[in-house]
């Protein structure tokens, strides 16, 4: 198996186990020292210990719906649905490898939003994930 397909094999399993809960799989991917930045609130997560107690308190109900993961190498992009209470938000994860694991990852996200009148003209809609 080559690296790259180590490496994704390694994502899609961080996601698979998100989804079901299951906090020692999801966080299998990080690096003890692996930095979670959310640029849009402004916080880091500095660790591993970390990083699993921030995703371990959160209080809503989540779910996950990988739309696409790409990258090669070092460089890793997952875009996902995450569901909170039954709401949709989009996010993006960029990861990045220091052989094997995560080091660090900088995750985004953006609430769904109304299409405006004036280009509909010009789109088609977005398939669902």
């Amino acid at each position: 198996m080559d690296a790259d397909t180590a490496v994704r094999d390694a994502i899609e399993e961080h996601w698979r186990a998100s989804e079901s809960g299951d906090a020692d799989a999801e966080h299998a991917i990080y690096a003890e020292d692996a930095i979670l930045h959310y640029p849009q609130s402004g916080e880091r997560f500095r660790g591993w210990a970390t990083i699993r107690a921030q995703r371990n308190g959160h209080p809503a109900d989540r779910h996950f719906t990988v739309v696409r993961i790409t990258g090669s190498q070092n460089l890793w992009v997952s875009e996902c649905v995450i569901t909170y209470d039954g709401r949709p938000t989009h996010s993006v994860s960029i990861m990045e490898f220091d052989a094997k694991r995560v080091v660090r990852e900088t995750q985004y996200f953006a609430d769904p939003f109304p299409a405006p009148a004036w280009r509909a003209a010009l789109a088609e809609p977005e398939p669902g994930p």
